[in-house]
């Protein structure tokens, strides 16, 4: 199994666990919001029963009062009826999931009613002016006979209603507690998932893992490495890497003991080659190791014993003029000394001195493809005034005029663009002619036009740094971009590597580079640099 897989098992799993938990920690809170919202409801019922009462009783307390004093003004309060009814609807309302006080609601609702249409009876009596006797007669209890029934209905409605707030409150109260259990089993419970993951993990890829650093160590060291770890994940297969590795590394040094045994004996067969052979292999061995290491160091050694040699033919000079040689082998050893040694170590000064010059240049080229830039909306005027600022010793000893036009902002790496110009403008200062006062023009020709219906198109900016110099011939044009290639080498210096690392760079920013030139009448060089970043 790969160690992806294995990977998303081991957050799969817990992960799974973990919303179950979750799914009862919900569950569990669910269950006790809603037994908040019955306990809720509970007290709202209570309240209600226990305010509907009064607006009843008063009514009766006015009816009574109509009939002993004859005002039907007292009985004629249909707001009173239209409040108790709202009320009793909204108490039909609360308790719509118990039908047992759905029917005590109804029942005092009955009552109300028909007391309604008694006291509608007695007001229109009180008006007709007839006898209330038979009214009276029906009510002589302390309350009506309907009010005494929808009191007792009340009664019965609040003490059921007072029984289930109890049990509601008792549930609410339990529910409480397991959510917090649930709460608790939760925590718990995803600790104990992650330390398990935690405990297979070390026991499954982590051991694995150590067998393997193990085992790296002991290649590193030379030593036997472990038993191959069986499996078919990334971890076996590294394993597998380092036995081959192991193995490939002793047929190695069995290899490097026969060949070892078979060099010594050959070196045994060549003790008798003369001192030049052992020389050039002893130099060839150098060689082989400046290659491998460093060229640098070489270099400088070279340039060292070069000056060492001058020393040792001064001392050998002395010690010839001290030797009283005779006449012939006098003139010869100073023959050999001031002509062909000296002139042996000046060839050598130089050639080290170029292969120095060729390989800072090969550094610089290479560099120029390697830097990491840093893209951003580049002010060329100010580029090119930075770089004329710096060269400015140079144009006032040339007497040259630098005319510097409107320059466009390109988008790239500060740091490339400016070496760009720079060795552009440095170019056409070096190959001015001397024969005539120098002109340096820099500026940037019109747009062209960009289709906009091509989603990958790249609006660019053609710039140019024109001279009235040496110029370069046809036959040279196509060798000017290319690095050691040099023209003018009388004229200035240089290891013929500016123009190559111009184009590296012009490349790198997906852009080109080209030149027009006349011998005798000067260059133009052209460089297209993006305006904007590339579109998507």
């Amino acid at each position: 199994m790969k160690l992806f897989t294995k990977g998303l098992l081991l957050i799969a799993v817990p992960s799974a666990v973990e919303l179950a938990l979750l799914g009862v920690v919900f569950d569990t809170q669910e269950q006790t919001a809603q037994a908040a919202r019955w306990v809720s409801n509970s007290k709202q019922i209570l309240y209600q029963s226990s305010a509907i009462v009064d607006p009843l009783l008063r009514q009766a307390a006015r009816v009574r009062t109509g009939m002993v004093v004859g005002d039907p003004s007292f009985v004629d309060r249909h707001t009173v009826w239209v409040d108790l009814g709202d009320r009793l609807s909204n108490l039909e309302t609360l308790v719509a999931d118990t039908p047992q006080q759905v029917t005590r609601v109804r029942k005092m609702q009955q009552a109300i009613d028909a007391y309604r249409m008694q006291a509608t009876e007695i007001s229109q009596a009180l008006r007709a002016g007839h006898n209330l006797n038979s009214f009276a007669a029906q009510d002589t209890g302390a309350l009506p006979q309907q009010i005494a029934l929808f009191r007792d209905q009340l009664t019965e409605f609040g003490n059921e209603a007072s029984r289930l707030d109890t049990e509601r409150g008792a549930a609410l109260a339990r529910r409480r507690e397991r959510q917090q259990y649930a709460l608790i089993a939760a925590v718990l419970g995803s600790m104990l998932i992650w330390a398990a993951t935690a405990v297979v993990f070390a026991r499954s890829i982590g051991r694995r893992l150590e067998v393997l650093t193990g085992n790296a160590e002991r290649l590193g060291s030379g030593r036997q490495l472990a038993a191959p770890l069986s499996g078919s994940d990334e971890i076996a297969a590294l394993d597998a890497v380092l036995h081959q590795t192991g193995e490939r590394l002793r047929e190695a040094e069995g290899e490097q003991a026969k060949l070892k045994v078979r060099l010594e004996a050959r070196a045994r067969e060549l003790a008798g080659v003369n001192e030049e052979l052992r020389q050039e292999t002893q130099d060839n061995e150098m060689f082989i190791y400046s290659v491998s290491h460093d060229l640098r160091s070489p270099l400088v050694n070279l340039q060292g014993f070069s000056k060492e040699l001058q020393v040792s033919c001064d001392d050998l000079d002395s010690l010839v003029e001290a030797a009283k040689l005779p006449e012939a082998e006098h003139r010869r050893m100073t023959h050999i000394l001031d002509g062909d040694v000296r002139e042996s170590l000046q060839y050598l000064r130089t050639a080290v001195t170029r292969a120095a010059a060729i390989i800072d240049a090969l550094l610089r080229i290479s560099r120029a493809g390697r830097l990491e830039y840093q893209w951003q909306r580049v002010s060329v005027g100010r580029v090119v005034g930075k770089v004329v600022d710096a060269l400015q010793g140079a144009i006032s000893q040339r007497g040259t005029v630098v005319t510097v036009r409107e320059l466009p902002p390109a988008w790239g790496d500060p740091g490339a663009i400016e070496q760009i110009f720079g060795n552009l403008i440095g170019n056409a200062l070096n190959y001015l002619d001397p024969a005539r006062n120098g002109r340096i023009e820099i500026g940037a020709l019109e747009p062209e036009p960009v289709d906009e219906t091509e989603p990958r198109a790249l609006r660019t900016r053609t710039y140019y740094v024109r001279d009235n110099g040496l110029g370069i011939p046809a036959t040279y044009m196509s060798k000017v971009f290319r690095a050691f290639q040099r023209l003018h080498g009388d004229v200035a210096n240089g290891d013929g590597i500016g123009l190559a690392v111009v184009r590296r760079m012009v490349e790198r920013h997906g852009g080109r580079v080209w030149v027009e030139s006349a011998e005798g009448a000067g260059s133009t060089f052209f460089v297209v640099l993006p305006e904007q970043p590339a579109r998507n």
